[in-house]
């Protein structure tokens, strides 16, 4: 709570702030004169007495504390806190997205760094945050397919949606393609935009499911969905490390397969277009050609809005510099 309060704190002036530097001075004249009162006071037939101490003696500084605290607020509170809150308003027209994650065993495969999946959430966050006033929905699939996000123009839900998705989610294997993508139809189905698009990511092996790849390129063809295919991977060889129970931790070698033949179909029959990514460089260029081939009609205008957050510290600095006064005066008072 005080992380996320300090995150969208700000100030005014905080010029002011430079004035927390006569707190260390006061510290240091009050350690300084408090130095120089002893030593014009050493007793030396007191060593007796030096076990004795009542409440007073030990809360001694008490009151030169409280004044550290009434100076520190104050200074804070000159300087002029406030909440920032940005609001923006959109005008015009803007797309309808539905991302499409493989999340099958397949795409844990280190080809990318550190993992196909995590790569391609990392780039998928990216290009959410420079589409303003779409409206964008996650599916994710491995044998079967399931909605993760509904299409909604809420972006920070769709950032922490990509961030929660993990391996397994589902709790079954394999890469039905065709599932994921007439899930993803089925949310732009009833969609009013004018422009709807899947952006599909997988490594393109297609085991079945409920639905076929044929059916649903042809629904998407039906509802005017353009998809575009990223074919993540690639079919050469790399070296994988394992546990075997007999042989211990062992290195295999093993082909990743990939079928871009059935993407590029995907693509082509639905007006998209298909692209191959085979390294975390060339993912985050493809979400940028597909950025810069989606444009929104869109206007985005910005208003910052400030809540003053002052006065909490202002009422702590009087408090406290009316607590000092009183103890100082009354409790700590000396007497001649």
């Amino acid at each position: 709570m005080i992380t996320d309060w300090l995150q969208h704190i700000e100030f005014a002036y905080p010029w002011v702030l430079g004035l927390l530097i006569l707190l260390p001075v006061m510290i240091f004249e009050y350690i300084r004169g408090n130095r120089r009162r002893q030593a014009s006071m050493l007793v030396t037939t007191t060593h007796f007495i030096q076990g004795a101490r009542d409440l007073k003696t030990a809360t001694l500084h008490l009151p030169f504390m409280l004044r550290c605290l009434a100076v520190a607020a104050l200074v804070v509170a000159m300087a002029l806190p406030r909440l920032k809150y940005t609001e923006q308003l959109t005008e015009g027209e803007g797309i309808d997205i539905v991302l499409c994650f493989d999340i099958s065993g397949s795409m844990l495969a280190k080809d990318f760094q550190p993992n196909r999946l995590e790569a391609a959430k990392t780039v998928a966050q990216r290009f959410v945050q420079q589409r303003p006033g779409d409206r964008i929905g996650i599916v994710i699939f491995s044998s079967a397919s399931f909605t993760l996000c509904p299409i909604t123009p809420d972006h920070n839900a769709v950032l922490a949606q990509i961030n929660n998705i993990e391996s397994g989610y589902l709790q079954e294997e394999g890469t039905a393609i065709g599932s994921g993508l007439a899930a993803s139809v089925d949310r732009l189905r009833k969609s009013k935009s004018k422009s709807k698009v899947v952006i599909l990511l997988t490594d393109g092996v297609d085991v079945g499911g409920s639905v076929p790849p044929d059916l649903a390129k042809q629904m998407a063809k039906q509802y005017n969905v353009k998809v575009y295919t990223i074919g993540i991977g690639s079919d050469k060889e790399i070296n994988e490390e394992t546990d075997s129970p007999v042989l211990g931790h062992v290195t295999q070698t093993r082909k990743l397969e990939f079928n871009e033949d059935l993407l590029k179909d995907i693509a082509q029959t639905t007006g998209g277009q298909y692209f191959q990514a085979t390294d975390n460089e060339a993912l985050q260029k493809i979400y940028a050609s597909i950025n810069q081939l989606e444009k929104s009609k869109i206007q985005v205008t910005t208003y910052d809005h400030y809540t003053n957050k002052f006065l909490p510290f202002l009422i702590a600095g009087i408090i406290l510099l009316l607590l000092e006064m009183i103890l100082r005066y009354t409790f700590f008072k000396k007497f001649p």
